[in-house]
């Protein structure tokens, strides 16, 4: 439980563990399980923006669907103060921006932002909300407490398939103890989760989730020689989008109803 504890302290606001590197060798096991909690957060506060649900007095004001996506979307990065897309600008300069290898990973320590970063996080974030936004009732619910789950085995995955490029860093953290135990447990667990939530169908956003972490990890590998924490952000911010965009459009060709738990299709 200390690997739950330290994973919730490291990836999110709340203060149940101190935010140090000592115990995150343990905590990446859990990252799939912080990323449900976090689903479970917006899940929430859906509910409450919305009348559309059949557990909701009709009578509730709903919020516009464009408000509502909007303000989810900050929710998330404010319960992860911006860790991720933090890490995600920064490499949107580094590899867009830098003309070798010594300096894309100057550039990633560069607290500076430049154009492709702002261009990069504004992108993202837009393509957040409008995925939000075309998520139709009978689905929303089940994707968006799944989709944070999703990308943090998909930063679960790159941890496992590529080799950390710094000596020093804050993804060294994760990497103290060898073997591959915690991507498959987090594997498994993400797999049990996404299947019970939303059904086969979800197999598509759990593939689409592993493609991007490989593609990203592969991508950052070849142009640094391997990955830094700042790519295990990016892998996790287009993860997240990459499976919202991936539901809205299955759901919008197939079946508004496509990702539903396994209780409800039963029934």
């Amino acid at each position: 439980m200390n690997g739950l504890r330290s994973a919730v302290g490291f990836l999110t606001i709340l203060p149940v563990a101190p935010r140090d590197t000592g115990g995150l060798a343990a905590a990446r096991g859990w990252f799939p399980v912080v990323g449900l909690l976090l689903g479970g957060v917006l899940t929430a506060l859906d509910l409450l923006m919305h009348s559309g649900y059949p557990i909701l007095n009709e009578d509730f004001p709903s919020f516009p669907p464009m408000l509502s996506a909007a303000i989810l979307t900050v929710v998330l990065a404010a319960f992860t103060r911006a860790l991720h897309l933090d890490g995600f600008m920064d490499c949107c300069d580094a590899l867009f921006g830098g003309y070798d290898k010594e300096r894309r990973l100057a550039i990633l320590r560069d607290p500076n932002v430049g154009a492709f970063a702002v261009t990069g996080a504004a992108s993202l974030l837009l393509l957040k909300v409008a995925a939000i936004m075309a998520l139709p009732p009978p689905s929303r619910l089940w994707v968006i407490l799944v989709f944070p789950c999703l990308s943090r085995w998909a930063m679960l995955l790159t941890m496992g398939l590529f080799p950390y490029v710094r000596r020093k860093g804050l993804g060294t953290s994760f990497l103290q103890r060898s073997g591959r135990l915690p991507m498959a447990g987090g594997l498994l667990a993400t797999l049990v989760i996404v299947v019970t939530l939303t059904g086969p169908a979800g197999l598509a956003l759990l593939a689409a989730a592993g493609a991007v972490g490989w593609a990203v990890g592969a991508w950052a590998s070849k142009l640094l020689g391997g990955v830094t924490g700042d790519v295990y952000g990016a892998v996790n911010e287009v993860a997240e989008t990459s499976v919202l965009v991936v539901a809205s459009l299955l759901t919008y060709w197939v079946s508004d109803g496509l990702f539903l738990p396994l209780y409800e299709m039963v029934q």
